[in-house]
């Protein structure tokens, strides 16, 4: 499974990326027909004092586009809020496509 990246406006470091690899490998077990995997890192400068991290996971496989935004004060726990929903929506895909 190929996961594209990208951080705006700051460089993720490896530790990171690697989390993040760690937490969609769970979905490649659920369903392998896996087309595309986006994952943006950004940073909300607008709330108050607190600066929000916010994580988008698109993932596309045949037939559907599976999107999932999470917002925390870290990015693992973002990553993982995230990551948590994708898999809900790949199963509950799955077993609409069974009927």
């Amino acid at each position: 499974m190929n996961i594209k990246i990208h951080s705006i406006h700051f460089n993720a470091d490896r530790k990171l990326e690697d989390f993040i690899q760690k937490k969609l490998e769970k979905v490649e077990k659920i369903t392998t027909r896996i087309i595309d995997v986006q994952v943006m890192l950004k940073l909300d400068h607008n709330s108050a004092n607190l600066k929000d991290k916010i994580v988008e996971i698109r993932l596309q496989i045949p037939g559907k586009t599976i999107f999932a935004e999470e917002r925390s004060k870290i990015f693992e726990e973002s990553v993982e809020l995230a990551s948590a929903s994708i898999i809900r929506q790949v199963k509950k895909h799955k077993e609409k496509i069974r009927g």
